[in-house]
């Protein structure tokens, strides 16, 4: 796929428009549609899993390796799956776990960007299924204004705890979150990578696929984008429309 978008489905609900959220220089414009924009974390705001880069700091690669296969050989569910990886952060201090996320690889511009979104009169939320602390971090560093992540792994004295009662849900998580900040769901676009973004893209207003790893989660975005720089997805919110 050539960097930038692939053809939107006829089908889908967000149309493509003029206008946008901003100028080339940062000025903000109106007639920007969007009023909620989520935002998934790993494969979407990393360049790599951010969970393997914890993986590798802790001398656990193999078994980031192991539940993977596991879970595309449909051998573990998503919850089980998500456990094997909190299990790697347990025992270390928060502190250590921070280091690492500062150091993984991940798009240019996002604080950039989500000040934009802002701006441009849009909450910007995190929506992952990655554990609380990990949402705060990145809510706290670029900027967003709320996220919602998985909870069941306290932080005590500053040392991450045994996971327990894990249960991954997306769109209970956009139920959350469109409780705090309640605009109608055909304003709120989702920007994410894997098959849980894609049973969300068919929830709102429009979802755009990032660096998705496939083709099908492409399928059901109104626009898949290959790119190294957060500064895109603003683009192409600015170019969809909501269909109401």
């Amino acid at each position: 796929m050539d960097h930038g978008t692939a053809p939107c489905d006829p089908g889908r609900k967000a149309r493509g428009g003029g206008g946008g959220a901003t100028t080339g220089d940062g000025r903000v414009i109106p007639g920007f549609p969007w009023r909620l924009v989520t935002v998934d974390i790993d494969g979407t705001l990393t360049r790599t899993h951010g969970w393997r880069e914890i993986a590798v700091a802790f001398d656990r690669l193999p078994d980031f390796e192991r539940s993977n296969r596991l879970f595309h050989a449909h051998q573990i569910d998503e919850d089980t799956h998500l456990v094997d990886f909190l299990r790697i952060a347990e025992g270390h201090l928060l502190v250590e776990l921070e280091g690492v996320l500062e150091r993984t690889p991940k798009l240019a511009g996002i604080s950039e960007g989500v000040a934009a979104l802002r701006a441009s009169g849009a909450s910007v939320a995190l929506l992952s299924h990655n554990p609380v602390y990990v949402v705060d971090w990145y809510r706290h560093r670029f900027g967003f204004d709320d996220g919602e992540g998985v909870a069941g792994q306290p932080v005590e004295q500053g040392r991450i705890g045994a996971p327990a009662g894990i249960h991954a849900d997306k769109p209970a998580s956009l139920g959350r979150l469109l409780a705090r900040h309640p605009v109608p769901t055909s304003r709120v676009a989702h920007v994410g990578d894997g098959w849980s973004d894609a049973e969300l893209f068919r929830r709102v207003g429009a979802g755009i696929a990032v660096n998705a790893a496939s083709r099908e989660v492409e399928q059901e975005a109104d626009l898949a984008l290959r790119t190294s720089d957060f500064w895109d997805v603003v683009e192409g919110l600015q170019r969809l429309v909501p269909s109401d």
